[in-house]
């Protein structure tokens, strides 16, 4: 029995430092995440900092300190830091050829967050993923389609990819077409465009509205209509001046044909 006892208290020390390790790993990692988001907020209600940055700065903020954290861990249990910096570095090679999909990540969470080729809230398209840009980290860009999706885009691949930004610029040009029947007058079809789209306050007038004959096609002789308008407008002005240029085509009796066949019977 005595023994028993003296094993209990030599496995003592033990189990307190597992303890003490276990309250600072989770204290340390709940005050790390606080601080980040203290950061992130601090620095977006900065107007002349890009919230971007504030995301980025707030993240690689975040990692630094459970990186304290876990070096705090490990010096409870007797590992002094040089010593686990001597370790690090005799497993570079290993480490590194381990993560090297996390440091790509990593390097290129920083060339993003360089040259920003997006920004956060917008609406963007990476390698054929499009999405509004909802957070840009050290490691990954998370995306939100219009249907509320989240798709995480890991930044080696978000970088490594074609970028289309639809939000960079102020400006958006729309481009319509319109096929109407070939009995009907092309220039009064031109005249009925121009008119809506002069009317509506959201088309911008530099520069100005364009309608020309662009085609003839099998069953209809087609309109391009291009118009400009401010980037938040784009998809509401295609959707309005869709609608408003069929109703007006019914008033004034110019059809929009579809594809159809004529039968022509000949009398043997």
């Amino acid at each position: 029995m005595e023994q028993i006892v003296e094993q209990g208290f030599a496995y003592w020390p033990i189990a307190l430092n597992g303890i003490k390790a276990l309250a600072v790993l989770i204290l340390g990692w709940m005050a790390a995440g606080m601080i980040s988001r203290a950061i992130r907020k601090r620095i977006n209600a900065t107007p002349e900092i890009d919230p971007t940055l504030g995301n980025f700065i707030a993240s690689m903020v975040r990692w630094a300190l459970i990186a304290v954290v876990l070096i705090a861990v490990l010096g409870i249990f007797g590992i002094e830091a040089t010593s686990l910096v001597a370790m690090m570095g005799a497993a570079t090679l290993a480490i590194g050829l381990a993560l090297q999909g996390t440091l790509s990540d990593l390097a290129a969470g920083f060339m993003l967050v360089l040259f920003r080729p997006y920004k956060l809230g917008q609406y963007v398209d990476i390698g054929g993923t499009s999405g509004t840009v909802k957070d840009l980290n050290l490691f990954i860009t998370e995306l939100t389609t219009p249907d509320n999706v989240q798709i995480i885009i890991p930044n080696g691949q978000a970088w490594g990819s074609v970028i289309t930004n639809y939000s960079h610029h102020d400006t958006r040009r729309v481009s319509l077409v319109f096929g109407i029947d070939y009995g009907d007058s092309a220039d009064t079809a031109k005249e009925i465009i121009l008119t809506l789209a002069n009317a509506d306050s959201r088309v911008l007038k530099d520069p100005e509205p364009w309608v020309r004959v662009t085609n003839l096609g099998d069953s209809s002789v087609d309109l391009t209509v291009r118009i400009w308008c401010k980037a938040e407008d784009f998809w509401e002005l295609k959707f309005a001046m869709t609608q408003a240029v069929k109703e007006a085509f019914d008033a004034k009796g110019i059809s929009i044909p579809y594809p159809h066949r004529v039968e022509i019977r000949k009398q043997a």
